[in-house]
C-alpha cells in the first residue's frame, strides 16, 4: 500500500441509490423562491440553466456527484429543494436573498469534502448554492499574487501556478479535489505549513457575500470580518466568492521521501523519537507519520509507521540535515526522489513519480468511499507505553489509519490571535484517525460499527492528547464534538464545540457574526451562532 494512498479516501466502489425526498416545505414558498431568483440576479447570465430541481433529470447526478462522503449521503434523510449551480456570481447573490425572504435554509458547497457533509444535507427545507463553476484563477506575476474563486480546486491551483512559474507554489491541502471556498476557511494545511503557515496566512483580500446579498471586500467587510473569515469557517458569516493570495517562493527542485518501517524494525523508537524532532526541524523540512495496520493473515499483525518527507532543496542538503537532526531514521539517498514542487504535490496526492500534471485539473473524486474522521491535537510526546497501546488498538480496529503532521516552524510563530485559527504556537502535531469501509464490508448497514471503532481510538488516545479543551481541527469536521440541530444554534451547545475548534477566538467569533448576520441566516449543524446581546436591567 502506498504511505499516502488514504490522502483523499480514495477506494474503488460503484453504488446504486436514490436520494429521500425532500424536508416538507410549502410548495407557494418554492414556487415564489423560484420566480424571486431572476429577479435578483444578472440578467446577461440567466439563471435560469443554474436552477435544478428534483424534476430536472440532472438534479440527482448533480447532487451526488460533489458529496464524498457516503456514510452521509446514503444515511441522508432529507434533499434540497432545489440545488443553483451558480455561474455568475449574482446567482449567489440571488440565492442569498431569495433563500432568506422565502424561508429556505441555505447550504453552501464548493468541493463537496465536508467530512460530515453539512455543505450537502440538512433536516430542515434548504437549497445548495454549488459554487463549482465558479473557478477562475488570475495570477498576476508581477506581484506574486493571484485571485482564486471558490470553485477552483487545490489541484487546480497548483497546476496555474505552474504554468506561470517554476519557482512559486502555495502552502494547501495534499488532496486535489478540494473546494478552495471552504478549504481555506478553515485554515487550509498541507506539506508547506512548517515554511508558510496555512493557506489564510498567505491570504491577503478576500469577496464575501454577505446575507443581504451584498459583496464585500477587504475594505467594505472591516477587519473584524477579515479576521473571522480565515480560520473561522465562512460559511457562518456568508459565502466566499473568491480569495486574493500571495503565492511563496519555492526552489526549482524539492526532494520527497518515503521511509516504512514495521513494529518489529523498531517502529516504536522511532516513532517516540520523531515526536521530539520532527516539530524542531527546520522551516524547509516537513515530516508527516502515517501508521496504518497490517494483517499478513492469522495472528500475523503488525503496524507500519511511514515517515513521509517533504524538503525545500536537494536530496544532498536533505541528507546532511538528517544525518544530524535525525540519523536514527538511516535516510539514504535511494529513499529521496527530486522533482519540481508541482510534481512533490502530485506525489503527495497519491500519483506514481511520472504521471502528468493535468491530472490536476480532474475536478471531481470520482471513488467515494464510507468513512469516518476525528482529530487530536498533542503538545507532549506520547510516552513508548502510550504508543504501544495505540498499535495494539489500530491492529485490533485493522481498517483505520493515523496521521501525524508535525507543527513547529513557522507554525510555532503566529499567535493564535492573529487570525480565527487558534491551533498555534505550543503544539507539538496534529493527528487525524480515519477508518473507512465499503459495499463489501457492509456499507451503510455498517455504519454504527465502524463510527463506534473510530471512537474508541479517539478515547484511548484520550491521556495524551490537549485537554480543557481536548482541541479539534474544523476541516476535519466531527459532529461527535458537539452540534446543534440543522434549523437551531443554541449558544451553550455552540461553546462546546466552538472551544474545541476555535479555543479563546469564539467570543470573538461570535461578536463578528453579530455584527455581519445578526439574524443568524447562515446556520448548520457546528456554525457560530450571534453572541447573545447581554439582558437589560
Amino acid at each position: 500500500m502506498k504511505a499516502s494512498s488514504y490522502t483523499c479516501f480514495i477506494v474503488s466502489i460503484f453504488v446504486l441509490f436514490s436520494i429521500s425526498s425532500a424536508a416538507s416545505y410549502d410548495p407557494v414558498d418554492f414556487d415564489a423562491f423560484l420566480q424571486c431568483l431572476p429577479q435578483h440576479s444578472d440578467h446577461t447570465v440567466s439563471i435560469a440553466g443554474a436552477i435544478l430541481t428534483p424534476n430536472n433529470a440532472s438534479f440527482q447526478s448533480t447532487y451526488q456527484l460533489r458529496a464524498n462522503n457516503l456514510r452521509i449521503l446514503l444515511s441522508a434523510t432529507s434533499r434540497p429543494v432545489a440545488i443553483i449551480t451558480a455561474l455568475h456570481p449574482s446567482h449567489a447573490q440571488a440565492a442569498v436573498i431569495c433563500a432568506k425572504r422565502h424561508g429556505f435554509q441555505l447550504r453552501i458547497r464548493s468541493g463537496g469534502h465536508d467530512y460530515e457533509g453539512l455543505s450537502y444535507i440538512s433536516d430542515v427545507p434548504f437549497v445548495i448554492l454549488d459554487m463549482f463553476n465558479l473557478k477562475s484563477i488570475d495570477i498576476d506575476m508581477k506581484t506574486e499574487t493571484a485571485w482564486v474563486q471558490a470553485g477552483a480546486t487545490t489541484g487546480e491551483l497548483y497546476y496555474s501556478i505552474a504554468q506561470k512559474s517554476d519557482v512559486h507554489g502555495f502552502p494547501s491541502g495534499v488532496c486535489t479535489t478540494l473546494g478552495i471556498g471552504g478549504h481555506f476557511s478553515g485554515g487550509g494545511y498541507g506539506f508547506l505549513m512548517r515554511k508558510y503557515g496555512l493557506s489564510i496566512d498567505n491570504v491577503i483580500d478576500a469577496q464575501l457575500i454577505d446575507a443581504n446579498g451584498r459583496i464585500l471586500d477587504r475594505k467594505s467587510m472591516g477587519e473584524d470580518v477579515f479576521w473571522a473569515i480565515r480560520g473561522g469557517g465562512t460559511t457562518s458569516f456568508g459565502i466566499i466568492l473568491s480569495w486574493r493570495i500571495k503565492l511563496v517562493c519555492v526552489p526549482p527542485r524539492v526532494t520527497i521521501f518515503t521511509v516504512q518501517r514495521t513494529l518489529e524494525q523498531g517502529a516504536t523508537e522511532l516513532a517516540y523519537r520523531w515526536q521530539q524532532v520532527a516539530p524542531k526541524l527546520p522551516k524547509d523540512l516537513f515530516i508527516r507519520l502515517q501508521l496504518v495496520p497490517i494483517n499478513n493473515g492469522g495472528n500475523n499483525k503488525t503496524v507500519t509507521v511511514s515517515f513521509i518527507g517533504h524538503f525545500l532543496g536537494q536530496a544532498d542538503g536533505l541528507l546532511r540535515l538528517m544525518n544530524v537532526r535525525f540519523p536514527e531514521l538511516g535516510l539514504t539517498r535511494n529513499d529521496c526522489s527530486e522533482m519540481s514542487w508541482v510534481e512533490s504535490a502530485l506525489n503527495w496526492a497519491g500519483f506514481p513519480n511520472g504521471t502528468s500534471i493535468d491530472v490536476l485539473l480532474n475536478r471531481v473524486q470520482v471513488d467515494r468511499v464510507f468513512y469516518k474522521t476525528k482529530s487530536d491535537y498533542y503538545k507532549a510526546v506520547i510516552p513508548k507505553q502510550g504508543l504501544e497501546t495505540l498499535w495494539q488498538v489500530l491492529m485490533d480496529i485493522e481498517d483505520i489509519f493515523v496521521q501525524f503532521n508535525p507543527y513547529g516552524g513557522r507554525m510555532e510563530e503566529i499567535s493564535e490571535s492573529e487570525t480565527a485559527f487558534a491551533h498555534r504556537r505550543g503544539n507539538l502535531f496534529k493527528a487525524q484517525y480515519g477508518i473507512q469501509w465499503s459495499e463489501s464490508d457492509g456499507g451503510i448497514n455498517a455504519t454504527g460499527r465502524y463510527v463506534e471503532m473510530s471512537r474508541r481510538l479517539y478515547n484511548v488516545m484520550a491521556p495524551y492528547a490537549s485537554s480543557n479543551p481536548r482541541e479539534a481541527f474544523f476541516n476535519y469536521r466531527d459532529l461527535d464534538v458537539g452540534s446543534n440541530e440543522s434549523g437551531e444554534t443554541d449558544f451553550e451547545v455552540a461553546k462546546e464545540y466552538g472551544a474545541k475548534y476555535f479555543r479563546n477566538n469564539l467570543m470573538r467569533l461570535a461578536s463578528v457574526k453579530a455584527k455581519i448576520d445578526p439574524e443568524n441566516f447562515f446556520k448548520n449543524e457546528q456554525s457560530i451562532p450571534p453572541l447573545p446581546t447581554p439582558p437589560s436591567h
